[in-house]
């Protein structure tokens, strides 16, 4: 019986504290907007809006002009 006088008290403290931390998240705004990272994942951020040729396709054509050449050299 004389444990509900220790169990009682640090129940309380646990919830004071649980509390104190939502309030806490709440006051920083850690809840104002729950949506936008669920969906943010599902958008490429690497999509260039400018028509600039990319550097890399000009070296995979090389490599790939090497690779045939290879190919052919080794026959």
């Amino acid at each position: 019986m004389e444990i509900i006088f220790i169990t009682v008290p640090v129940t309380l403290v646990f919830i004071a504290i649980g509390a104190s931390i939502f309030f806490w998240a709440s006051k920083k705004g850690q809840f104002d907007d729950l949506d936008s990272p669920a969906h943010r994942i599902l958008f490429d951020d690497d999509i260039e809006k400018d028509n600039k040729p990319d550097s890399n396709n000009t070296n995979n054509s090389n490599h790939s002009d090497q690779d045939s050449n290879d190919s052919s050299s080794s026959k």
